[in-house]
């Protein structure tokens, strides 16, 4: 095949096929000057015909503007993807897709890869909503490292100045699972987190750790790869109830590792909420469909992802002034994973 028969069509061709100049070729397609009807339509027909894709790249050294924004994820796709098809991330796609296109942006989804480093060099976007970036994450790393704006849903945990971001209060939201827990009438409550440098994981652990003391009670964490999913929540509390026997809860904030203690306890002979209650934080799929249903967090992600796509927005168009939005509080969602007579 020769170059000339796989080159890129480009204005000219398309000005050539509809007899009209580059430029009319232009306006046409971007909605730009005044093009009549009839030759509008005359264009669009000659770059459909041509199969012209406009180029993305020169459009944007024009006019200045960004055009798309990427949402990714790195946590590892045993945790982020799985029975949950995706959930944490596809609740928050289809709203921030839709706020997006309302602000004139097209959002791509980069799907959770198995080691959590998504492959962003072949992807051509403006800007970069990140969910739960882990500390020194590499995605963002190379994000900023080409200079684009990347906004967190859910604080970087990192020791330098982190970036902007929509707070999603987890120590608050361990708090409500916590709190839930004592009403029920537990007494030994174990965690288990994932091991990630995640602020999510670092705030859960300290409240976790502040609460459990006050009550007088002993912190039983165990922390697991992400990478191992539900295995590794189910290993994790098997060998916490072979070494403390009296467990009679679990907060488990990956739904992905709740399922797994959950088929742990079963395996013991131990009941769901009789015995043993197991609370997770994300109030989806896994959550839902867990049997029995897990008790979870409401946490709001439709007004997070608009938040999100605000703050993106914004430093996009070279406002850095907000660094850092609230998200709505979370609140309980009790199911019979937790619920004793």
């Amino acid at each position: 095949m020769s170059s000339d028969s796989i080159r890129r069509v480009n204005i000219t061709d398309v000005a050539r096929e509809a007899g009209v100049s580059p430029t009319t070729v232009s306006h046409a397609l971007n909605g730009r000057g005044q093009v009549d009807v009839r030759t509008r339509e005359r264009v669009e027909a000659a770059a459909l015909k041509l199969g012209y894709r406009p180029n993305r790249h020169a459009q944007r050294l024009r006019t200045g503007e960004a055009h798309m924004i990427v949402l990714l994820s790195s946590m590892p796709f045993a945790v982020a993807g799985g029975p949950s098809r995706l959930g944490f991330l596809m609740e928050i796609a289809a709203v921030a897709a839709t706020a997006a296109l309302t602000r004139g942006l097209a959002l791509v989804l980069a799907p959770p890869m198995e080691t959590g480093q998504v492959p962003l060099e072949l992807l051509d976007v403006d800007g970069a909503l990140v969910i739960e970036p882990s500390a020194y994450d590499p995605n963002v790393e190379y994000l900023t490292r080409r200079g684009l704006p990347v906004v967190a849903i859910g604080k970087q945990s990192s020791t330098h100045d982190t970036i902007p971001y929509v707070d999603i209060h987890s120590g608050q939201t361990t708090a409500i699972l916590l709190d839930h827990l004592y009403e029920q009438g537990a007494r030994k409550i174990a965690m288990i987190l994932g091991s990630a440098q995640r602020n999510s994981y670092v705030e859960a652990r300290g409240t976790y750790q502040t609460i459990v003391a006050a009550r007088g009670g002993p912190c039983l964490v165990s922390l697991v790869d992400e990478t191992r999913g539900e295995e590794g929540g189910y290993d994790a509390a098997r060998a916490l109830l072979s070494d403390h026997p009296d467990v009679d809860a679990f907060c488990v904030p990956v739904d992905a590792f709740a399922v797994g203690v959950v088929r742990a306890l079963t395996e013991s002979g131990r009941r769901v909420p009789q015995d043993v209650m197991v609370v997770t934080r994300y109030d989806g799929v896994r959550a839902r469909t867990c049997e029995p249903p897990l008790t979870a967090v409401d946490l709001h992600l439709d007004q997070i992802a608009h938040q999100a796509i605000d703050l993106l927005f914004d430093h996009l168009h070279g406002d850095t002034t907000r660094r850092m939005l609230r998200g709505p509080d979370a609140q309980v969602v009790p199911r019979e994973s937790s619920r004793r007579p």
